[in-house]
């Protein structure tokens, strides 16, 4: 075994480089389009025409994910010959594909971004953006079976329908078919929005209840008492939709594979992990606020809420800014107790069991550090939920506030560690985890105590010492040989 190999463990801490250059990704291509008018139908080319040239924009970036890339030379080229203006695609997003790449448009000055295939909705902060969602096939026949041998033994039960951004395109002509052919009346259809950031964009009157999806409840009606049918695939969008609707039973229908079925997802079992994570947060000293978007509206907003927060609890607060997580990015902190993701709702759950410190959403920061919260089971994902939610007026952690509290995660009281600005003692000894430099003077001073301070001195191993004032040492002569004998070694030849 070679020495590079032996360091090797599951994570590759060490590597020279080739496996990236090696690596094969595994992204699935989705050429929706055989031929110039499935083109102009899929992806809505006379629409997206009209928007351009009403509003007159120059600069346009048509943002586009991985499995859709092959459809996007010919997408631009006709965009291009149709409205004479400048045309730029954009591929590999700093964050997740389901988001508007805001930052990326920003480099070629797009005045505009069409946003194609799959999306979190969530709500640009700047830039116009247009959304073309693409049309995946469907069997819509045998989808309306599905539902009806569900839902065939009490047709007046209150049911939702909920969808995948791919099929909103179907989604009136199946609601209309279950009303009059299969006589289901007591629907309600979510809808979503295409356009954000328009300036004549039609204020409605319905509530973004989740990841953008809209709908209006009768009056004197609780989501609670609402079953939930969903059309899609497997993916995060049903995920977050089943960890926001907990106490709603969630039926789902994939068009790719047509099976439809109960959602048997263990949601307790789901919740219970995302409160023991809560836990962690609560145990947590340093946190480290992971900005995971820069193009979600409000996201300034939430981490500024989000320091306030944590400083209240006598916490310190770090923030980062890094891109795709990723296991060994994250490892390079360690000095962090527990990290805070913001992030749109799909990307927020993060599965902690690969990374060495648990990763909580904003909502359970809050649950965690605000005494004003409590768990009820109610779950939120996306963090504009919570900052209209009023609950962040609680006191100020005092200094004399030193009592412990009972973790739930070692079983044992916590004596938590408070951070703020503090007058330095002039004894020294009375601030032992405070970081100390010593000057040319040889005189000793001390800086406040901080959670930098307190982990550096907390390591066994703090690289070369500075030893300023000592004399300096001439240079000598070293060994010289090999390992298996050295020249002055005893019984060398």
């Amino acid at each position: 075994m070679n020495s590079m190999a032996s360091l090797r463990g599951t994570n590759d801490f060490v590597d020279d480089g080739s496996a990236v250059i090696e690596r094969v990704l595994k992204v699935k291509s989705e050429k929706l389009a055989t031929s110039v008018d499935q083109l102009e139908y899929i992806y809505e080319i006379d629409r997206t025409v009209k928007v351009l040239l009403d509003y007159g924009f120059e600069k346009v970036a048509l943002q586009f994910p991985d499995e859709l890339l092959a459809d996007s030379s010919t997408v631009a080229t006709i965009l291009k010959e149709r409205t004479k203006k400048k045309i730029f695609v954009l591929a590999d997003t700093s964050y997740g594909s389901c988001c508007v790449d805001e930052v990326a448009a920003k480099h070629v000055d797009a005045e505009c971004i069409i946003h194609y295939g799959r999306t979190c909705l969530s709500p640009p902060s700047r830039l116009p953006v247009l959304y073309v969602f693409g049309k995946q096939p469907i069997d819509l026949a045998h989808c309306v079976e599905s539902f009806v041998q569900f839902f065939k033994q009490d047709k007046n039960q209150p049911l939702l329908i909920m969808y995948d951004v791919v099929y909103s395109y179907c989604i009136n002509d199946f609601v209309h078919r279950l009303r009059n052919e299969s006589n289901f009346k007591n629907i309600i259809q979510s809808f979503v929005k295409s356009e954000f950031n328009f300036s004549d964009n039609l204020k409605d009157n319905s509530v973004p209840k989740n990841s953008g999806r809209h709908y209006i409840l009768p009056e004197n009606t609780s989501i609670e008492n609402y079953t939930i049918f969903y059309i899609g695939y497997e993916s995060l969008t049903l995920t977050n939709i089943i960890m926001t609707y907990n106490k709603c039973k969630v039926y789902s229908y994939n068009p790719e594979i047509r099976i439809g079925r109960l959602e048997a997802i263990q949601v307790n079992r789901a919740l219970m992990k995302r409160y023991y994570m809560i836990q962690k947060a609560k145990d947590a000293d340093v946190i480290g606020i992971v900005v995971g978007t820069l193009g979600i509206a409000s996201y300034l907003t939430i981490i500024s809420h989000i320091k306030k927060l944590i400083i209240r609890a006598g916490k310190k607060p770090y923030t980062f800014v890094m891109g795709k997580l990723n296991v060994a990015k994250m490892a390079n902190f360690m000095e962090i107790d527990c990290f805070v993701l913001v992030a749109c709702p799909e990307n927020s759950l993060i599965d902690s069991k690969e990374f060495y410190r648990p990763i909580v959403t904003p909502f359970e920061l809050e649950i965690a550090l605000n005494p004003s919260r409590q768990w009820t089971g109610e779950y939120i994902t996306d963090f504009q939920l919570l900052l209209s939610c009023n609950h962040s007026n609680f006191e100020e952690v005092g200094e004399d506030d030193d009592e412990p509290h009972f973790s739930l995660v070692t079983g044992k009281y916590k004596q938590g560690r408070k951070y703020g600005i503090k007058d330095v003692s002039e004894n020294l000894t009375d601030n032992m985890k405070d970081l100390t430099l010593r000057n040319q003077n040889t005189s000793l001073s001390t800086l406040l105590n901080s959670a930098a301070g307190e982990y550096y001195n907390s390591r066994t191993f703090r690289g070369l010492e500075q030893t300023k004032g000592t004399e300096v040492q001439l240079a000598e002569e070293g060994r010289s040989g090999i390992a298996k004998g050295y020249r002055d070694e005893v019984g060398h030849l």
